[in-house]
This record gives structure tokens, sequence and C-alpha cells, in this order.
């Protein structure tokens, strides 16, 4: 077999470097420029680009701080007698070896997990799926994407053949008269995506669905558009209702769905229970706002249905994103000039995260690991016999519950996430990762999760690398370095490498990037997300920083911005219409909660982002201006709701379900509903909003139910709880 041995030495850092801002998925462009005995490494301008058109959001002109931030790791860690010391390297990867070889050969390679992220470059990503199934022999490999895409990954799948967020650019929206938009506070999340938006609130034709008046919602008014305001849980009871309102009135496209779809009957008869009082109902949206809502649809002359984390972050999240589909399907837009229908991604690379081998059933290019000709194919570029790659792993969800569970996993090694705020009953996951004989953790600074681990890696940031990330719209993009890296700092793929060899992993192993993609392109060929025909120099040498790159980039292409124009993935060139049935009986929240539906303080909560913070918040709590904005988590709370709770504005409170408590301030707004309370998800220890949510999940994506818990809120004064 043939292995790396050191890594290559990587090119110098440019005095100005042309490159992505380290958040989003929408990965604005901006121009890196060096300043060696400034505050920061480096400033920051925005760059032109179609996605934010030299545009940034507060997250975007700060970045350069993440660079200097306090905390920075620079040197390995290990535990000793329960703290974490200095140590070598050489002594930290030694002694993660020694224990996966002894846990590996006691319960053989299933008891090690891998965790990854959507934050991860192309490169990086790749290079931990290939790590996982070679290096370690494991199938329990799966990554944080699995909290806020999976459920319109899938549904997309079903419905498509093909998962692309935005299976069109994102510029196509500007021409739009009507957009809808669900679950999606793209105002907080992506700013520089507003732009896009600015024709249909022009013409009155931002329709935005939301449980909360959102800086999103907010765009809606002085006739800028419409805002619905369902109750947490109930999008695809609203969806359901509001196909029925297209076929009931005559708006449907009969053409499109006889010529490029199938199941349209069986999907007629699962809407036509939904009629608009029963919707109103259930929702709480009214009859009319309905019917408005289905004939703007209908009538536009370019309509974009556009969903977010807010309708899929449910138990039957797959299936409301599949409403949201067949609405887009019935009233003819996928495939069409100047309308159609996508989702938003949320992480950095939240789409090329997913696509080349972090996620626990594929392999690169959006390829099934449990396909023998798929498997064959990976083999051959990886130099193995197929036999010995492992079968499909488990979701996140499952892989974390595995923690210390008799026949479960022993040791985790984590990659660009930090599971103990992100992951849903977060007090249950702390609890696995204490029962874990090993846990290493790569980053950057100590994450709450680093701070749990056996060993910490130090390793190098967004502006300290080469790379290529993958955006909403399934771009390719490039990542570039702009400053070295502290000294002590390694590149993951360097880590990955060296591990590899000190296990004696079959294959080759390179450490640079653009030898990495290489590989990566050539596994991907022929699979969905086929990037074969790109390499770090075509990228380079495109006009705008791979701006015409997206995938499929089959060998000889260039590339396919819009998908869908005549025929959709499935084999048959159809896309598929599939019925689903709103739960009408308790699930979720309800089923076996310990609160009664009227107990007092008995509120439905929902969690979601801030301006100011990304994820985890593990990189925005330590830039001092974005820290200063949103120092702490604010639960928001209708004013009635309040009054009836004797809560006052600023006051303390406890929030509690069945799985923990969280003590934040109460923030009063009557931009939300008063059923319902509103706690970012950005915080930690007990402000953590995950220490509430359930590991429920979706049946088909495996995603958890973020967006409904069932919770007790009292206020505290002096230290005590108040009874409601």
């Amino acid at each position: 077999m043939t292995l790396s041995t050191a890594p290559a030495a990587p090119p110098g850092p440019a005095a100005s470097a042309p490159t992505h801002c380290p958040y989003c998925a929408l990965q604005c462009a901006m121009t890196l420029t060096s300043t060696p005995h400034g505050a920061t490494p480096v400033t920051v301008a925005g760059r032109a680009f179609p996605t934010n058109r030299g545009g940034l959001c507060k997250k975007g002109w700060t970045s350069a701080e993440l660079l200097a931030a306090p905390g920075r790791l620079t040197t390995p860690l290990v535990r000793e007698d329960g703290e974490l010391r200095p140590a070598t390297w050489e002594e930290a990867l030694g002694r993660i070896v020694v224990t996966l070889v002894g846990i590996r050969r006691e319960d053989g390679p299933d008891a090690v997990g891998v965790f990854g992220g959507g934050g991860l470059t192309n490169e990086k990503a790749y290079l931990l799926g290939k790590f996982a199934r070679l290096a370690l022999g494991t199938s329990r490999i799966d990554y944080n994407g699995r909290f806020c895409m999976s459920s319109a990954a899938a549904a997309g799948t079903r419905a498509f053949g093909v998962d692309r967020g935005l299976p069109f650019p994102v510029s196509d929206l500007d021409d739009a008269d009507t957009i809808l938009l669900l679950g999606s506070n793209v105002a907080a999340t992506m700013p520089p995506l507003l732009s896009h938006l600015a024709g249909a609130r022009a013409v009155g034709g931002l329709v935005v669905v939301d449980p909360r008046r959102s800086q999103t919602a907010e765009l809606t008014a002085d006739g800028a558009g419409l805002h619905l305001q369902p109750a947490p849980g109930t999008d695809l009871v609203l969806l359901l209702g509001l196909t029925h309102l297209v076929l009931a009135e005559g708006l449907a496209d009969l053409p499109y769905l006889e010529a490029r779809t199938s199941g349209f009957d069986a999907v007629r008869r699962s809407v036509a229970a939904w009629w608009p009082e029963r919707v109103q109902a259930h929702t709480g949206v009214p009859v009319a706002l309905l019917r408005e809502v289905a004939r703007r649809l209908a009538r536009g002359r370019g309509t974009y249905i556009l969903t977010g984390r807010g309708v899929e972050q449910h138990v039957d999240g797959t299936d409301t994103a599949t409403a949201a589909i067949n609405l887009a399907l019935v009233l003819g837009l996928p495939g069409r000039p100047s309308s159609g229908y996508g989702t938003l991604t949320g992480q950095g690379n939240g789409q090329g995260g997913r696509e080349h081998g972090q996620k626990c059933d594929q392999l690169p290019g959006y390829r099934k690991i449990a396909d023998p000709a798929h498997r064959a194919a990976v083999a051959a570029v990886w130099g193995v016999d197929p036999k010995i790659l492992p079968g499909p792993g488990v979701p996140a969800v499952e892989l974390l519950g595995m923690m210390g569970a008799a026949g479960g996993i022993r040791a985790l090694l984590v990659h660009g996430a930090n599971v103990v705020v992100s992951g849903p009953d977060a007090g249950a996951i702390r609890a696995g990762l204490a029962a874990l004989d090993l846990l290493v953790v790569c980053d950057f600074v100590l994450s709450e999760t680093a701070a749990l681990a056996d060993v910490v890696l130090p390793v190098t940031q967004w502006a300290e690398e080469e790379g290529t990330m993958t955006n909403l719209e399934g771009r390719i993009i490039r990542r570039r370095r702009a400053i070295d890296p502290p000294a002590g700092v390694r590149s993951e793929l360097d880590v990955l490498a060296d591990l590899a060899r000190r296990l004696d992993a079959p294959s080759t192993w390179p450490t640079d990037p653009a030898a990495v993609f290489d590989e990566l392109a050539r596994a991907s060929a022929g699979g969905i997300a086929d990037y074969s025909g790109l390499s770090h120099a075509v990228l380079d040498a495109q006009a705008g920083d791979g701006v015409a790159a997206h995938w499929p980039y089959p060998a000889g292409s260039t590339g396919t911005p819009r998908l869908f124009g005549e025929r959709f993935g499935h084999d048959d060139g159809l896309a598929r219409l599939v019925a689903v049935a709103a739960r009408t009986a308790p699930h979720g929240i309800d089923a076996g909660e310990p609160f009664a539906p009227h107990a007092p303080g008995r509120l439905t909560l929902t969690t979601g982002r801030l301006l100011e913070h990304y994820q985890s918040g593990a990189q925005t709590r330590r830039v001092p201006e974005l820290n200063a904005a949103q120092p702490r988590a604010r639960a928001e709370l209708h004013p009635a709701t309040a009054a009836r709770l004797g809560i006052v504005d600023g006051d303390r409170i406890r929030i509690r379900s069945s799985r923990g408590a969280v003590e934040v301030d109460a923030r009063l707004t009557d931009g939300i509903r008063m059923d319902t309370v509103f706690l970012p998800f950005h915080f930690a220890d007990e402000q953590c909003a995950n220490l509430l949510t359930d590991a429920a999940v979706d049946p088909i994506s495996a995603m958890p139910e973020f967006k409904r818990t069932a919770v007790i809120v009292t206020a505290i004064t002096d230290g005590a709880e108040v009874a409601a």
C-alpha cells in the first residue's frame, strides 16, 4: 500500500486574498488584506459576487476578529487527573491511536464514532468520510447537518431525485413578483439575501410564514406582502390547505402536472379534507388570508416557494417539506423560467458537507453506501476492495445516543461541531460524552464540547487554509489562505492523514487541499453531485471565482446553474407528488409530556437564531462587538402571556421541559403568539435551549424536533421560582 509521509508545504499567504465568509451558506464573497501590525491579522472588504453583491452582514464584517480571538488553541491538550494540560502532537496522537486500537480490538470498529460538521470544507468532509471507512473501518459516522437540512434533503430526493438546496441561482429571485418564504428568518440569518427579495416586496408579493413577527416578517409591512402566523408545528396543515384551495379554485397547472409529474391523483385526494375553515381552526390563520395567498401564488408572473428550518425541524419535517414541494408542483413552478421551489441551506458548507461522505449512508458524489455499484466506483478510486467498506451507519441523534450504551460507541472523534450545545436533549448528550473512553475534538477554540474532551487538537481556521465550499445554490467556490496559522496548529487534512498512517490504513492520504479535491472529483464522477470536471485550478481560472461552477459539473461541462428545465432526476424524468397526511392526534411535544395542555405557564417553545450569532455561538460569542450586542439568551413572550404569569420585561425566568431547565431573561414583544415562547439556540450552560428539546426525530430524515417543545414558564424572584 502507499502511504503519505510529511505533508507538503502549503503555499504562503497572499497580501490580498479573494475568499468567502466563514459563516452561512450564502457564502458571501470578501477580500482579506493582510495587516501584520493591525488589531486583527487581516481587514475585510466585501467583494462583488452574485449572492451578496459586495454586501456583508455584521458577522461577515467582524469575521477577522475570529482570527485573533482570545483563547485560540495553539497546542494539543490532553486530560490528566481530570484537567486538560498542554501536550506535544506526538503525545496527543499517540494517545488517540493506542486507545482506538484497543477499543477496536475489544469491541470492533463500530465502537468508534465520528461526528462531522457542515462547516468543514469539501476536502475535509471528503477525507473525514474516507478516514472513518478505511482508517477506522467504522460505519458510525454522521454530522451536524442532520440537525438542519436533512428533512429538506429527504423531501427533495424523493420528489425530484436530486437534493440541491436551490436548483437555480439566487439571483433568479430578483425578477420574482411572489415569494412564499416558510420557516426562515433570512433578515437575521443571511441579510445579504434581502436584496434578492426587493422586487417581490416592491409589488407586495413577499409572503412570510412564521409564528413570530421576525425581522423578515416585518419586511411585509406597509403593503410589501403578507405575514401568516400559524401555531408552531402546524405548517403541514397550512400547506395542505393552500394546495386544497389551489385545486378547489381551479388554479392548478393541469398541463404541467400531466406532462411533468406523477402521483397527482393521490395528492388531490389527500388534501380534500383540508378545507379553509378547518385549516383556520388548526393553524390560527384566517380563511381570508389563506385564500389571498393561494390566489397570489397562482397569478404571480414569477413565483417561488422557499422553505427553511422552521418547517423542517419537526417529527413530520420531511412530510412538511414534501407538502411545500407538492404545492409548488401543483402550481407548475419547478423547472420553469422565473419560478421554482428551493430550500435555504443554513451552514456554510451544508450542501457540500452532505455530498461527499460524512453522512452515515453516503459516499462521495451523493452515492449510496448500500449500493454495490456505488461502493465499487468509490473503492476503485481509493484502490481498495469494496468488501472492506462498512455498510450504512446510523444518523446523528441515534449515534449520540449510543455513547456509553452497551454495544454502543466507546470513542468519538468530533470535527467542526459543538454537540453539547447544538444537539437535542443536551443534558443527555453531556452525560453520554462523559461515559466515553475517549473523546477527541478538533477545533480552534475551546468550545463547550472541546472542554469535555480527553484530547483536543488545534486546527486551522477559514482564513488560514485553502479549499472549497458548496453554497446554497450548489455553487462550488474557493476558500483561500490569507494568513499563516499560528505555530503549532495543523490542518485537519494533515491530522487525518497522520492518524491514518499510524493506524496502518490502506489507500493514499494526500494533505494538499488541491490534491484532495482532485481525488474527490474522481470519486464523485458519475454521481448525482458530480464534480469531476472541476479542480482548484479550474475554479481559480473562472472569472468571478467559481461563479459558474454549479454542480453537476462532469468533465467537459460548464456546470448546471438551473436544474429541472427539461427533466427531473428520476429515471423517467418526472417529479413525484407524494401524498402526506397531517397528524391530528397528539404527537411530538404532546404525547407523554407531563404538562397538561392548560397547565399554568404551559407554552410551546420554538428555537431559532439571532442576527449577531451563528449556530452554537462558539465563534460569535468570542467576537466582542457581536457578543456585546447579544451577550445572553432572552426568551420572547407576548405581553399578555407575561402579565398572566406575573412576568415583566427583563425579569429572570425559568423555562422547564421534561428534560431540563434553563434560566434566562424575559423579553416582551407583541410579535409572538400568546401560546408560544421563543429562545435562541446560540448559548451554553444554563442558557442552552437544547437542554429543553427532545431527541424525537422525523422517521424519514432523522431530523430532531427543535421547533415544538412543551414547556412551563415561571418567574424567578430573589432566586426563588414563583408559581404562576
